[in-house]
């Protein structure tokens, strides 16, 4: 177990950082993971419903649903740690300038009720999503632009 004063990366490495289509998929999945372990049990018809929605958005084409399933089990054994928010808020934050936040909130809640029983602490995940998706502050552009503004100064 790790240190709650201390954040440790999430297993599922991102195979091209700069890939902001890679760095989407992660982010659905802990979207989706999140609300899993909310109620302390993970079904499988939750993990089914992730990678569902995914594959039905077209959102990971590049990304085999075997990855897509060991990502969502690392990501949900990771949330179950007293740091988990934090891994929430920096797997987010890469991609909050994406216009991925109703894909998010609609995957959460499609999870939620996957199940039949849409307990509180899954309404309590979602609005912790909805909240973080609203106040993350947008990631800062990298690209040829910011390269040479910040080489002329």
């Amino acid at each position: 177990m790790s240190d709650a004063n201390t954040s440790t990366p999430i297993e599922i490495e991102i195979t091209e950082p700069s890939s902001l289509n890679e760095q989407a998929a992660v982010a659905l999945v802990i979207a989706g993971a999140l609300v899993a372990v909310a109620d302390r049990r993970v079904s499988p018809l939750e993990r089914d419903e992730v990678i569902r929605f995914i594959r039905e958005r077209e959102l990971a084409p590049h990304i085999s649903d075997d990855r897509l399933f060991a990502m969502f089990d690392g990501v949900a054994e990771r949330l179950e740690e007293p740091d988990f928010a934090n891994v929430v808020i920096d797997t987010l934050r890469p991609v909050s300038n994406m216009a991925l936040s109703s894909h998010l909130m609609e995957l959460s809640e499609r999870v939620a009720a996957v199940d039949e029983d849409v307990h509180p602490n899954e309404v309590q995940a979602i609005k912790l999503l909805r909240l973080l998706t609203l106040v993350l502050p947008r990631a800062k552009q990298v690209g040829p632009r910011a390269v040479s503004t910040a080489s002329k100064e």
